[in-house]
């Protein structure tokens, strides 16, 4: 079994697609810990309901950006993940945590990486006034939304789509592309044992 850890910062709807599907043993791949950057992140509730380890490791302004990033590396290495997974968690990682996790941490981006980088891809997908964007599935890097791109779905931006209506059409997406993709590692995972 891939073990999985998820980084959550919001509601966890997409942490909810993925405990949804590694609850077919079938799928190969199972979820061993939810950790957040809030304290009140509803993905920890999900994770709670589903009977997963989680954990708050909140990031307070001002505070040694490193050693925060030092922790949430030891926190997540206890859990001896195979990958990680970034679910709308709304904090980079810093060079610690990519040392540790490099080459095995995946994001998901609601925009056709590497067009619309950063927190707003919708919003400014739409603002550029493209007639099509999309989700994008990539391996975490450095750079802000520059990885490796693993899987990318498009959608056409209807004319009558707000920031809300594009943005919900996306995370659909967002959500299927992340199962298939983590479907894929696990099958790969598999074969290599």
């Amino acid at each position: 079994m891939l073990r999985i850890v998820v980084l959550v910062s919001g509601s966890g709807t997409l942490l909810q697609a993925l405990l949804d599907a590694t609850a077919d043993p079938a799928y190969g791949a199972e979820i061993v810990a939810v950790a957040a950057d809030r304290k009140s992140a509803y993905g920890l509730v999900r994770a709670e309901q589903a009977g997963v380890a989680h954990f708050a490791h909140p990031y307070r302004k001002g505070e040694d950006r490193q050693r925060w990033d030092a922790e949430l590396t030891d926190l997540v290495d206890a859990h001896t993940p195979d990958l990680v997974v970034s679910a709308g968690f709304m904090k980079l990682v810093g060079p610690t945590f990519l040392a540790r996790f490099g080459g095995r941490m995946i994001n998901t981006h609601p925009a056709l990486l590497p067009s619309f980088p950063g927190m707003h891809g919708v919003a400014d997908a739409l603002a550029y006034g493209v007639k099509v964007t999309g989700a994008t599935i990539f391996q975490v890097d450095e750079g802000i939304d520059t990885g490796q791109i693993l899987a990318q779905q498009a959608i056409p931006v209807l004319d009558d789509d707000t920031e809300e209506s594009l943005h919900e059409r996306v995370k659909v997406v967002e959500r299927a592309l992340l199962i298939d993709v983590v479907g894929r590692l696990a099958n790969a995972h598999g074969a290599g044992d």
